[in-house]
């Protein structure tokens, strides 16, 4: 039994930097509240993101019981260095770290006059582990927030406007970059899987952004049909090869969230599984014994907070 996660770790920044906490008392209470849900978990292997600090991520691994190997990608953007990584109890090997577009996708807007980007803000963290003896591929990613963020004339970001007309440019931007980095994360699952998805066991997680039925989130999907709780699920079809099955469907209805925006629940943290892993899947769960904040949309008010503001998403798997 493998028990797989995902879990947002919410700008994990030593003190002092730029966007950690202020002081190291703040930094501590929030390394012992993580520490303590992925011990209370038992999680084997964790997909993470918002790593701001290769050297915070290696103080939480060295509060946790037991040896933990910690994989980081090398991706993301030096204005917020934040990344994606895997904390496992069991050996793993780097596989992959892209952000690049995949070709035929063109660069797309992510600001006024004209500013485009061709990657993902970042990057895809895949690598690889043997439970069983039998190879186990796991990507991480973590999209385009929904979360607007606007340039103001003194070359810092602000988190609001009045200017509506500018909130549907920047919301419209995010969305076909978050789009953009669906379709990259998708690309590198086609790749990895090579049609072979009815033996290759891939697992993709991660905060998505966006909720299960959302167009960005079922871009990641692959082909449509068979999801789970349809009348197609059980019926094979030639799609297999290639599709990822989300597990947002075997999370109680009563848990099935991830994260409190505005007093309004929201799942969007997904952990989507190959065919070849169907049936190695037992209970899917939302850690949401403790309470969430809910947010608002400025990010920057949560500095000091003492623990993350999502909840961890959980997958046993029999393999």
């Amino acid at each position: 039994m493998v028990l797989l996660g995902t879990w947002n770790l919410e700008n994990l920044f030593r003190p002092g930097e730029g966007f950690g906490p202020a002081d190291t008392a703040a930094y501590q209470g929030k390394l012992a509240a993580l520490a303590t849900t992925i011990r209370t978990a038992g999680v084997d292997v964790l997909g993470v993101q918002e790593v701001g600090d290769p050297d915070a991520l290696a103080d939480l691994a060295g509060a946790l019981d037991d040896e933990w190997t910690v994989v980081l990608s090398e991706l993301f953007e030096p204005a917020h260095p934040i990344r994606v990584g895997v904390l496992s109890r069991l050996p793993v090997q780097p596989a992959a770290d892209t952000a690049d577009f995949p070709a035929g996708l063109l660069p797309v807007q992510v600001g006024d006059h004209g500013k485009t980007t061709r990657r993902m803000g970042r990057g895809a963290l895949a690598v690889t582990l043997t439970p069983g003896g039998t190879p186990l591929t796991v990507v991480v990613c973590h999209l385009k927030s929904k979360l607007l963020s606007f340039p103001s004339p003194h070359g810092t970001t602000r988190f609001d406007t009045r200017d509506d007309d500018e909130r549907a440019r920047y919301a419209t931007y995010a969305l076909h970059r978050r789009a953009a980095e669906a379709a990259t994360v998708r690309a590198l699952a086609t790749r990895l899987l090579a049609d072979e998805g009815r033996t290759r066991r891939l697992v993709v997680v991660g905060d998505l952004n966006d909720e299960p039925q959302a167009a960005t989130t079922q871009i990641l999907a692959g082909p449509p049909g068979s999801e789970i709780g349809t009348g197609g699920f059980d019926r094979p079809d030639h799609g297999d090869g290639q599709r990822l099955r989300n597990l947002a469907a075997k999370i109680p209805v009563e848990r099935r969230y991830s994260r409190i925006y505005q007093g309004r629940k929201e799942l969007i943290d997904h952990i989507l599984v190959s065919h070849a892993l169907l049936h190695a899947v037992g209970q899917v769960d939302a850690l949401v014994d403790r309470p969430l904040p809910s947010l608002g949309d400025n990010p920057a008010s949560r500095r000091d907070a003492r623990d993350s503001d999502h909840a961890p998403i959980l997958a046993h798997l029999t393999l």
